[in-house]
């Protein structure tokens, strides 16, 4: 008999992705859109299993809809998901009678982690959700120059254990090579932690990383170790590190130094063997010169700099990473084979990626949950229109009613149109440069050059 999981969250696309995802790993689920509705429902049907609440929702807020539940139901598993992350409220919600607290937004891994957890290991992940690890943890796709460069970097540095900094837009992959460079090392038998520096408040953020003694805080009621010391003989992945505070900052350069620490709240020592790694999407130099990070800890973390190019500079990975991610949802979603993307692959190819290779991850699973190659073809076709009309300026002319335009100048300007849209989604397409662009379009780079100067195409 599956375990029952009830969900209560006003937001339906939150309840219909959480319902689905939960569904598909084997689990019986119903939902309801109120806190009035969920204490209605534990008090008429047979206890759930476990209840997922949000916090916030209208007329009985999220926790006097705890306080109620825990009246009803003292032993069944709350799992708390909010988009509020601030020690007070993650302090009440567990005073309250929560069993445990994810932010959203989430990950499905995560969330099918914490179940387990909550309900005693009695549920094993269904292999639908996860067969094998994700295609971001367990595979390194490297058909570009610049990402061969970095596989062989990995290897080069793998059994060292000298700290290294990921820096790269968001969603390019940063943990991806953390991950490959932890399986490539001589801890890949150890453990793997990831914390998001973002994700969580200073305050918090330190009691994560470091532990906390009983007491330490309100709320503290028994001792917790931190992701450092979960991470002893293995790698700890702090991902965007320049959302750290300085004082923090200035603890965790310590810890890099003398490989040691004390809990928050606590007096011992406690030593780690463990392999830093970082990731920052943002420019470290910079935030060097603003004071936002420390000069002492970026030296001390940069002793192997990797930057991770944008999908736009490595087009010719997008096939490798497209098949990848429908190997990976595919049978999630009901396809048993790889689908033909037709129409959508064109635009795919023709889209400059802004949000990188979790954008493309994202495409794919809205295409194969929609099941409608064209819409998802047309929405991507869309965005690049509307990209290419903030970096061009049309003549004037073309900007007229096309009926004023008498016939030779209508056919002319449409012909300019057609060129300066090519030239545009070329330019576009390689980040504007025209070197690059002229290879895409088969033309000299003088040639180019002329012909954005005859359209009236500027630079950036």
């Amino acid at each position: 008999m599956s375990e029952n999981i009830l969900i209560a969250d006003d937001d339906a696309e939150i309840r219909d992705m959480v319902s689905l995802s939960l569904q598909l790993g084997g689990f019986a689920v119903d939902s309801v859109q109120s806190g009035e509705q969920a204490l209605q429902w534990v008090q008429e049907k047979p206890a759930p299993s476990l209840v997922i609440l949000d916090l916030v929702m209208p007329g009985i807020g999220g926790m006097e809809t705890l306080r109620r539940l825990r009246q009803i139901q003292q032993k069944t598993p709350v799992l708390v998901l909010s988009c509020l992350n601030t020690p007070d409220t993650i302090i009440e919600a567990m005073q309250c009678g929560a069993s445990d607290f994810i932010t959203k937004p989430f990950e499905d891994k995560n969330l099918h982690s914490r179940i387990s957890r909550l309900l005693g290991g009695r549920v094993q992940p269904s292999p639908m959700i996860s067969p094998k690890p994700s295609v971001s943890e367990r595979q390194f796709i490297a058909y570009n120059p610049q990402m061969l460069k970095i596989q062989e970097t990995i290897r080069q540095i793998s059994h060292t254990d000298v700290p290294v900094l990921i820096h790269g837009e968001s969603g390019v992959g940063k943990e991806v090579v953390a991950r490959a460079l932890h399986e490539a090392s001589n801890r890949s038998s150890k453990p793997f932690v990831k914390i998001n520096c973002a994700a969580l408040p200073s305050t918090l953020l330190e009691s994560e990383m470091f532990g906390y003694e009983r007491g330490a805080f309100t709320g503290a009621f028994n001792s917790k170790p931190g992701k450092f010391e979960m991470a002893n003989t293995g790698t700890i992945f702090l991902d965007e590190i320049s959302e750290m505070s300085p004082p923090l900052q200035a603890k965790f350069l310590q810890v890099l130094q003398d490989s040691r620490f004390s809990r928050l709240g606590g007096k011992a020592v406690v030593h780690v063997d463990t392999r830093v790694v970082a990731a920052t999407n943002v420019n470290l130099k910079e935030a060097l010169k603003s004071g936002a990070f420390r000069e002492d800890l970026y030296y001390r973390l940069n002793v192997v700099n990797v930057y991770v190019p944008p999908l736009r500079e490595r087009m010719d990975e997008l096939e490798p990473l497209i098949t990848c991610f429908l190997e990976k949802y595919g049978p999630q979603y009901g396809y048993s084979e790889i689908v033909p993307l037709g129409r959508l692959m064109t635009a795919m190819q023709q889209y400059d990626w802004p949000g990188n290779v979790r954008e493309l991850e994202n495409v794919i699973r809205r295409y194969l949950v929609l099941g409608d190659a064209d819409l998802v073809a047309q929405e991507l076709e869309s965005s690049t229109r509307d990209r290419f009309r903030k970096t061009i300026t049309l003549p004037g002319a073309l900007q007229e009613e096309a009926s004023e335009i008498p016939f030779t100048e209508r056919v002319n300007g449409l012909k300019k149109t057609a060129e300066t849209e090519a030239i545009g989604k070329a330019l576009v397409r390689t980040n504007w440069n025209r070197k690059e662009a002229s290879k895409l379009l088969n033309i000299s780079y003088k040639s180019l050059l002329y012909r954005m100067k005859v359209l009236g195409i500027g630079s950036r």
